[in-house]
């Protein structure tokens, strides 16, 4: 495996972002080594929260969330997905895969020896902190999820699955307005077929525009030029971005799709993890609006909970509703 890794001088001085580095060594799966980055704050005796981010950013995503869990007496860690932030960039698309995601993540978290964990988590951070508890629920206490899920999708006819595989193989690469569009007016009838938008634009966009992509996913702010240059420092030139380029394709759309089983194996799981869980999606979220039901109806731990609907944020709402999301965060550890 060919492993890239992005110099330090590219995070010196990222606006709102002092925080110290700190480095785990994960086996890569083909007998080497990766190292993956996260962030460490507050009292090390205080509650422990797991925030995990998704795609296309990193920690730097949690800068806003971190203070304010802090200074309730949490203690934050927030790692990097293995091809974002701080972390390593295996330099080929086809080293990722959902799988690889969760493992990859599984040995940091044994590595690291993490128990009694509060797991926060958004988008991709999702789809791998839930089967991370599905898997080791043992070393966690306390959900907290916004704007993600599990995919397990349901099935659906050959021709529907035909015409997605079609689209991936012989249809022109989407234009960036393109693929917003299909985004912003989603097939109900044929959700795989708005996502494979997403997923093919990602894939086939050698430079893929990150900053970009975030900054117009976040309601409630305005990124300023330092801010999106930061969500830009992982990323030195186009290579480093395979990462953020093969994740979308890696989401279970199809009911044949290689991570299906193990989806339905998590959600097994997670039908009888009763621990506390508590869902806080954004009201504008298109990406993900109504998988906040599901999670309320399948999981026990979800059963009472103060659920809530934060007004506004956009997708990324760690950035639109930073402060708030951390409150509740807060407020759900101490209560629970």
């Amino acid at each position: 495996m060919n492993v890239l890794r992005t110099p330090d001088e590219r995070f010196r001085d990222l606006p709102g972002f002092p925080f110290t580095p700190h480095y785990t060594e994960v086996p890569d799966g083909e007998g080497g080594e990766l190292r993956i980055h996260h962030v460490d704050e507050g009292p090390p005796d205080g509650p422990l929260v797991l925030c995990m981010h998704g795609q296309p950013t990193w920690s730097y995503l949690y800068r806003h969330m971190i203070p304010v869990l802090v200074d309730a007496g949490l203690r934050v860690l927030a790692p990097d997905l293995v091809g974002f932030g701080r972390s390593d960039k295996p330099a080929a698309r086809e080293d990722y895969s959902y799988q690889r995601q969760v493992d990859w993540m599984t040995a940091w978290l044994e590595r690291n020896d993490l128990r009694d964990v509060t797991l926060v988590a958004q988008d991709w951070g999702g789809l791998i902190g839930l089967r991370l508890v599905a898997e080791n629920p043992e070393r966690f206490a306390r959900v907290v999820v916004a704007n993600t899920g599990l995919p397990l999708p349901e099935p659906i006819s050959q021709e529907r699955i035909d015409a997605v595989r079609a689209f991936h193989e012989e249809a022109s690469t989407p234009t960036m307005p393109e693929m917003a569009q299909a985004l912003g007016n989603p097939d109900a009838e044929r959700p795989e077929k708005t996502f494979a938008y997403w997923q093919k634009w990602t894939w086939e966009t050698e430079d893929l525009p990150v900053a970009l992509v975030i900054a117009g996913s976040v309601d409630g702010r305005t990124l300023t030029p330092e801010e999106i240059a930061a969500y830009d420092a992982p990323f030195p030139d186009p290579s480093f971005k395979m990462g953020p380029r093969a994740m979308p394709k890696q989401v279970p759309t199809l009911p044949d799709d290689p991570s299906v089983p193990a989806n339905r194996r998590a959600w097994e799981s997670l039908s009888k993890f009763g621990k506390p869980f508590l869902c806080a999606f954004s009201d504008n979220d298109p990406v993900t609006r109504g998988a906040d039901a599901v999670l309320r109806e399948r999981i026990p731990g979800a059963q009472g909970r103060p659920h809530t609907t934060i007004a506004g944020g956009g997708h990324f709402l760690q950035e639109g509703r930073g402060e708030p999301l951390a409150r509740i965060v807060a407020d759900f550890v101490h209560s629970t």
